[in-house]
């Protein structure tokens, strides 16, 4: 019998689910030695004079044999299901084509997973990149790898005091004087703004490329996991000997 991959991983979760539900149960319940005992009593009286009493029971409520073999067959379903899985992953594989053109050929679907994974995480790491002011004219300076900006000019100025004079000297009063301050230019900042952020244009063209590829690598996936998965049955043959 066989299905294609992709119904083998859409079932493969659900059967892990329940299978691990239910050792989970029998791995619980094996633990509880009581309800692998039981007894039956009755009672005789000595004479027929004697007081009478009812019989008493406790039934076994779990047989480990039967346990086992409940264990068995979950389990076997389960390896069953994932080496169906396994063996058709070793023939699963596509190219990835971006654009039209072939990136890489004959990928393994379980690389083509890893690597859609990787992709979603630098997407993550780029969208966080801080990108240039706009507010500037940036360029690239090769030597250091930094953007930068046009040098600009901004004057330093310090407060120095003047005297002015308020009234002139008269032949009767003397000159009437007061000091001010007045901001006087002494020297000049020469500014060059640097960054190491990315103008936006090249983020926005890195997450378009991201994109691009994650989507080639998602179509090439899907189709990776269309081979045909050819039911393994291990899992009989595990147990039998496992539990002979």
């Amino acid at each position: 019998m066989t299905h294609r991959l992709n119904q083998v991983l859409a079932i493969e979760k659900g059967t892990k689910a329940r299978v691990f539900g239910e050792i989970s149960k029998l791995h619980n319940a094996v633990q509880r030695a009581s309800i692998l005992n039981g007894f039956s009593k009755t009672y005789q009286p000595k004479d027929d004079e004697g007081d009478r009493y009812p019989p008493e029971r406790q039934r076994v409520q779990l047989i480990a044999s039967d346990m086992l073999r409940k264990a068995g067959r979950l389990l076997s379903e389960l390896f069953d299901v994932t080496a169906s899985k396994d063996w058709a992953n070793t023939r699963a594989r596509a190219d990835v084509v971006v654009d039209g053109e072939v990136l890489l050929e004959q990928v393994p679907a379980t690389f083509l997973l890893f690597v859609e994974k990787q992709l979603g995480d630098l997407r993550t790491l780029i969208g966080k990149v801080p990108v240039l002011d706009q507010a500037d004219d940036w360029s690239l300076d090769e030597g250091s790898q930094l953007y930068k900006t046009q040098s600009t000019e901004t004057s330093r100025t310090k407060k120095v005091q003047r005297p002015i004079v308020l009234y002139p000297a008269t032949t009767e009063h003397p000159a009437q004087t007061q000091l001010i301050s007045e901001d006087q230019v002494v020297g000049t900042w020469v500014t060059v703004k640097h960054s190491g952020a990315l103008p936006e244009s090249r983020k926005i063209q890195l997450l378009d490329r991201i994109e691009r590829l994650s989507n080639a690598v998602k179509f090439a996936r899907e189709q990776a996991n269309a081979v045909e998965a050819v039911r393994q049955e291990v899992g009989e043959r595990v147990f039998r000997y496992l539990l002979q």
